[in-house]
């Protein structure tokens, strides 16, 4: 796997000549941030060597290189996911190649469903914790030293500093900015209403498949986090809804501005 990282950092280093200061994964829906990027460079992942090709609709498949509240970032236009048949070395190994190229600030983004009682659809949750249900792990494996510890701490996966600092600009922009812990599954199913009741009760105010192994893998090698949920979808009881893929990418769309905000102003400060 080291090499492979090692080869794919070389290969969009030479490719962009950019230095990077910080990195974005964009969830479902959420590709629209990439308007306000003054973009330098766009690589399409069939092109990267080393790289999966993301199969979901609504996640376009390009790495974008430009400027971002005054700052050289790197943003992932569509992630991958456990249930495309990936493993989760291979999910992660783009926040691998970005602290391979340097990064050390990574943000998450993504679309979710709400547990909490207190969301609704639209709302904004910066994540504080999270579960993770996957039923996998991508540190599960021999560790290979050169990228982080055996036994990585995740008492702080989300950075405190970060997180304050978010709660500051939310309250400057007068943005209603929830928080909560987001507990992440395998998918591709929606939940059922058992379902949703027992994630709600284990201590999850937010669901979805996605951001959890890439969180991991990003403390692992000493990367400082920042994540945040867009809720889509309600799967508190009296709320439920049917929901498709298409609905989801909607309010994620609707709701992207305050968070591309969030995000543009936190980078800046970095």
């Amino acid at each position: 796997m080291l090499k492979k990282i090692r080869e794919t950092s070389t290969f969009i280093q030479a490719a962009t000549g950019l230095k990077v200061d910080a990195g974005i994964i964009l969830g479902t829906g959420l590709g629209g941030l990439v308007n306000e990027i003054e973009i330098i460079k766009s690589l399409n992942y069939i092109d990267i060597p080393n790289f999966p090709v993301s199969t979901v609709e609504g996640h376009q498949g390009k790495l974008i290189f430009g400027r971002l509240g005054g700052r050289n970032i790197v943003a992932m236009q569509g992630r991958f996911h456990f249930y495309e048949g990936y493993d989760l070395q291979t999910v992660t190994f783009p926040v691998r190649v970005m602290k391979e190229m340097g990064i050390n600030t990574l943000f998450v983004s993504n679309a979710s469903g709400g547990l909490n009682p207190e969301f609704k659809v639209g709302d904004l949750m910066m994540i504080v914790d999270h579960i993770n249900m996957l039923g996998a792990n991508p540190l599960m494996g021999p560790n290979i030293n050169e990228l982080g510890p055996r036994f990585p701490d995740m008492s702080q996966a989300y950075d405190p500093n970060l997180i304050a600092l978010a709660r500051t600009i939310a309250m400057k922009n007068h943005i209603d900015l929830k928080e909560g812990v987001y507990v992440g599954v395998s998918g591709p199913t929606f939940e059922t209403p058992a379902e949703y009741k027992m994630f709600r009760v284990i201590g999850g105010d937010a669901i979805g498949m996605s951001t959890v192994p890439e969180v991991i893998v990003a403390r692992h090698m000493g990367m400082q986090v920042f994540g945040i949920s867009i809720i889509t979808d309600s799967g508190v009881p009296g709320e439920i809804v049917e929901i498709s893929h298409q609905e989801v990418q909607q309010v994620a769309r609707l709701a992207e501005p305050k968070m591309s905000l969030i995000i543009r102003e936190l980078i800046s400060a970095l």
